[in-house]
């Protein structure tokens, strides 16, 4: 979930205000597993709440966000048309800033545990390659919220290409909060933005 935009800080902040349970899923579809398994870690980890500091969550959310997302693809289509003109450097360079990226919104965001459940449903639709896992943020108050997710298989198993807060992409809205960063300096302008951008969710 690498989320850099206002209109997805303000999204995880309305939708994640308290925390987030997992509901025990039943899922026959291995993407949805996929997606079941990491609600898991993410609970665990705002079970650590604020004790475990931003950089402490972090910390744990790394190896979850590496199984469950495909961080060069999704890399590579937040960048856009100029990725294919940069170099491997270059490319790997801004991979690894979009990977600590993600997981710097999601310690930040998912900060504390306050019985809210995650409801994932059984009817995944297919999309060509790709599938769509669609699922619920239910608050204790029953008040829902969307969260989809875009899959495709990648190395063997189903991962994550992308993220719907509601109807709203997660890659399309960081490609256009990238492109002026990337047509005026570009990877290595836009590298430094997004660690600037980490390193200030992670001083919480």
């Amino acid at each position: 979930m690498i989320m850099t935009s206002k209109l997805t800080t303000l999204a995880l902040a309305a939708l994640l205000a308290g925390g987030v349970a997992a509901t025990a899923a039943q899922a026959a579809d291995p993407a949805a597993g996929v997606i079941d398994s990491f609600n898991s870690s993410l609970v665990d980890v705002m079970k650590s709440g604020k004790s475990a500091g931003a950089e402490g969550r972090y910390s744990k959310l790394i190896p979850a966000i590496d199984r469950t997302f495909d961080l060069p693809t999704m890399t590579r289509f937040a960048v856009g048309s100029a990725w294919a003109g940069y170099s491997a450097a270059d490319q790997a360079s801004l991979i690894k800033a979009f990977t600590r990226l993600t997981a710097a919104n999601f310690a930040h965001n998912f900060s504390s545990f306050d019985g809210e459940q995650f409801k994932i449903n059984p009817d995944v639709q297919t999309r060509g390659p790709d599938k769509l896992v669609r699922s619920q943020i239910i608050s204790k108050s029953g008040t829902t919220n969307d969260l989809n997710y875009r899959m495709r298989q990648a190395g063997g198993g189903w991962k994550v290409i992308d993220v719907y807060f509601g109807s709203v992409s997660q890659l399309t809205a960081q490609r256009s909060d990238f492109a002026s960063t990337l047509s005026s300096g570009g990877a290595s302008a836009l590298v430094q933005k997004m660690n600037a951008k980490s390193d200030s969710l992670l001083k919480g």
